[in-house]
């Protein structure tokens, strides 16, 4: 068997050293991926659409994790939905558990069966999403600020409408080339009335009720 040449020999503890980190990589590669399909969620009920959901007022908790799981920040989102039967406008008032606030403003339209295109700050380009059955899959580029700098992030979520029709589960994996760099979990839960004014209140990672 033909001997490897000495400088590509991993014997040292710099080539374990890079060792560990290839297959550190590689790991972080493959949890980013997924073979879930909208398709797979075909048939299943309630149908989830989004333009039926997030009309009217809507609110939501959410936990950011970076990719060990170690939980990075807190928030609440409270959304104000208008549909006009061509566009979805929603406004939404995120509050973090720090106190920070921050809004963003989303316009969604329907793009043929099932799908959706949107808009909003930050956004790179176009959103474009998927909703088969229960189930609908956002996805887009971001622009994220992290202190004075910001990244490109690519985001993919997955929403998936309970049996009440009144509730909805997120989940949101954030990768940078390829790379999972954090997940988003979030529910949301459609309010009526007085009881979709937000309290503003943060604390403890609470909203006060």
């Amino acid at each position: 068997m033909p001997t490897r040449p000495r400088k590509w020999a991993g014997t040292g503890p710099l080539s374990r050293l890079r060792t560990l980190v290839i297959v550190g990589l590689a790991t972080i590669a493959m949890t980013g991926c997924s073979s879930m399909k909208p398709e797979d969620f075909a048939g299943t009920e309630p149908q989830f659409r989004l333009e039926e959901f997030f009309e009217g007022q809507t609110r939501a908790w959410g936990i950011f994790e970076d990719r060990f799981s170690n939980l990075r920040r807190q928030f609440t989102v409270d959304i104000d939905g208008t549909w006009d039967d061509e566009t979805l406008t929603l406004v939404e008032d995120f509050v973090y558990e720090d106190g920070e606030e921050e809004r963003r403003v989303w316009v969604i339209r329907p793009d043929g069966e099932g799908g959706y295109t949107g808009e909003a700050d930050g956004v790179i380009g176009t959103a474009s999403g998927v909703a088969r059955g229960n189930a609908v899959n956002w996805q887009y580029h971001f622009d994220l600020e992290v202190g004075t700098r910001s990244f490109k992030v690519h985001f993919n979520d997955w929403m998936f409408l309970q049996p009440d029709g009144e509730t909805m589960i997120n989940r949101a994996y954030v990768t940078k080339w390829g790379f999972r760099v954090g997940t988003a979990s979030i529910f949301f839960r459609r309010i009526d009335g007085e009881d979709g004014q937000a309290s503003r209140a943060v604390g403890n990672g609470t909203v006060a009720q």
